[in-house]
């Protein structure tokens, strides 16, 4: 299937490792040029380089800037003024009891995972509406409709995204533009691999035995019974930044493994 990818600008946001950057990886592969970003510069020229080495003529920016600020993303801006294509990845994580997260952790967690997306859809979704086509995606988690106990302040953040991604869609409908969320579920990221091999190696077991009691512990709903890969993440994202979309608006898109039971 052609995907009608070549040729968009395609903005991923936090995409240097991990399910951002096979997003980026994938969505070039498909012929879309795209913006590389992350924090520092030899983790995004690093990033690119890789994507230029794999898949020669790719066409790569490169930004970096940290886009958990309002500067960071008045830098981008001025680097990458519009897009086709904008894919709201930037997320953090942390394990903390309900009772040890400070307000300065609750302020931290929203400004990047939430308002990151909130400022780079409010400046490029008019462009795309203006030229009556374009896609936002919000990468957001089964975390958002199953709340872990374990880090509250995230599942809330996840929350969010899935409720502004359906606000957004509902505002601009019949507008040539989509605007979904996507429920990601438990994936060997760069950083679930670092807990894991953590964890592995303080307890004296393999990698494989701790996924195992993760699964059996902590999302024993899941059908898949293991991480997901950061590709079968990619792939399904590429399909909802494609032209062949067009139907999917305002949903949010799950991704996650099978770990929701819900079946609404």
């Amino acid at each position: 299937m052609d995907l009608g990818l070549k040729g968009k600008l395609a903005l991923v946001s936090g995409s240097t490792a991990g399910i951002g950057f096979a997003i980026a990886t994938t969505l070039a592969r498909e012929g879309a040029r795209v913006v590389i970003n992350g924090r520092t510069a030899e983790r995004v020229k690093t990033a690119a380089e890789r994507i230029r080495m794999e898949l020669r003529g790719a066409e790569v920016t490169e930004v970096a800037a940290d886009l958990g600020t309002a500067e960071g993303i008045s830098k981008l801006i001025e680097q990458v003024p519009t897009a086709d294509i904008l894919v709201n990845n930037l997320g953090i994580f942390d394990i903390k009891p309900f009772l040890e997260i400070p307000d300065s952790e609750w302020q931290r967690f929203f400004e990047v995972n939430v308002m990151s997306g909130v400022r780079l859809t409010r400046h490029y979704l008019p462009g795309m509406l203006e030229r009556k086509w374009g896609r936002v995606i919000f990468i957001s988690s089964e975390s958002g409709q199953q709340i872990p106990a374990e880090m509250v302040h995230y599942g809330m953040t996840k929350t969010a995204q899935i409720a502004i991604a359906r606000g957004v869609a509902e505002s601009f409908a019949a507008s040539g533009v989509t605007v979904n969320s996507v429920l990601v579920g438990p994936t060997a990221s760069e950083g679930a691999g670092d807990f894991v091999q953590s964890m592995a190696k303080s307890r004296g077991v393999s990698p494989a035995q701790i996924e195992k009691e993760f699964f059996e512990s902590a999302r024993p709903s899941s059908l898949l019974k293991r991480f997901e890969s950061t590709e079968e993440i990619a792939a399904i994202v590429a399909f909802v930044a494609s032209t062949q979309s067009a139907g999917i608006n305002g949903a949010a898109v799950r991704a996650d493994g099978g770990v929701i039971r819900s079946i609404l």
